[in-house]
């Protein structure tokens, strides 16, 4: 089944990089070298692997992810990268999905998904073994991109039957946990996405915690249990990560990145970067657009 998956990525995505599908929420990945540590940052989701090796570290906690493993994020979260095994023989193939969340309540309300023993999982990452049943899933999404025709009205169908694989897994605890309302994990996930949408914000404590529904000592313990970091380090993160994409992509200089994502100081900006991306903004830029082109010229 493994290699039936790898098969069908392999075919939909041909070329190194990210393929975007016709079926909403879902994109196919070939990579085709190691990469160094980058950053990224996670959305509800979840990745299946195929093919290869990618370590994920999360606050010190390192994630292992190879063929037989896939990856689920519950909540946005910033986390290290890297890719550590992949040639152009044999690629690191993968399939990402966004989790629809309305989804995963209503799948969480039917009455025949059964109980899961709790296993203590705290973080809102958590990496598991491929099954037969996902990996068949998985399998027949992918086949939808063969019939175009049918994507509109089986799309949806197979992506609960995932989501219903993914909820009997041990590593949907904290899944279940967030998308179940009124809990805590579900009103401190209320406040990473508000924190994701609003990070060029001023952070106002107080306001958080109220958008949260919880005091302020509580939201500060339950944010750290699924994200490992602070409020105010995440929110440092979501800005220096933006900030850097702004730069690279968009070719703005580093005092206009900096205004935009919320400083308002250019030389707290400058020294926040360097230590959390290891060189100074423009710098580090350079070096970016260099490893680029070192890569396109190998190709």
């Amino acid at each position: 089944m493994r290699r039936e998956l790898a098969r069908r990525i392999a075919a939909h995505a041909p070329t190194a990089g990210e393929q975007v599908t016709a079926i909403p929420g879902l994109a196919l990945f070939r990579r085709t070298a190691p990469t160094p540590c980058y950053r990224a940052v996670y959305e509800p989701s979840l990745t299946v692997f195929a093919q290869g090796r990618k370590l994920i570290n999360l606050g010190g906690t390192e994630y292992l992810c190879d063929g037989s493993s896939f990856l689920l994020s519950s909540i946005d979260v910033p986390v290290q990268s890297q890719i550590m095994e992949a040639s152009e023989q044999t690629p690191m193939l993968s399939m990402h999905l966004r989790l629809d969340m309305p989804t995963v309540r209503e799948v969480l309300s039917g009455e025949d998904l059964p109980d899961r023993q709790a296993t203590g999982q705290r973080r809102g990452v958590a990496v598991g073994e491929t099954t037969i049943g996902l990996l068949d899933a998985c399998i027949r999404l992918i086949d939808l991109l063969d019939t175009p025709e049918d994507i509109s009205f089986l799309s949806h169908l197979i992506q609960r039957e995932i989501v219903y694989r993914i909820l009997r897994t041990p590593q949907a605890e904290r899944l279940r946990a967030i998308a179940s309302s009124g809990g805590l994990s579900h009103r401190t996930a209320r406040a990473i996405a508000w924190l994701r949408a609003n990070y060029a914000k001023p952070l106002h404590m107080e306001e958080l915690a109220a958008t949260a529904r919880m005091g302020v000592s509580t939201l500060h313990h339950q944010f750290r249990s699924l994200t490992a970091m602070s409020p105010l380090q995440f929110q440092k993160q979501l800005r220096l990560q933006s900030a850097r994409q702004r730069m690279l992509i968009d070719g703005i200089d580093a005092s206009s990145a900096a205004y935009e994502v919320g400083y308002e100081s250019i030389s707290q900006f400058s020294r926040e970067y360097s230590r959390f991306f290891g060189q100074p903004p423009m710098r580090d830029i350079r070096a970016l657009r260099d490893s680029r082109v070192v890569a396109i010229d190998a190709a």
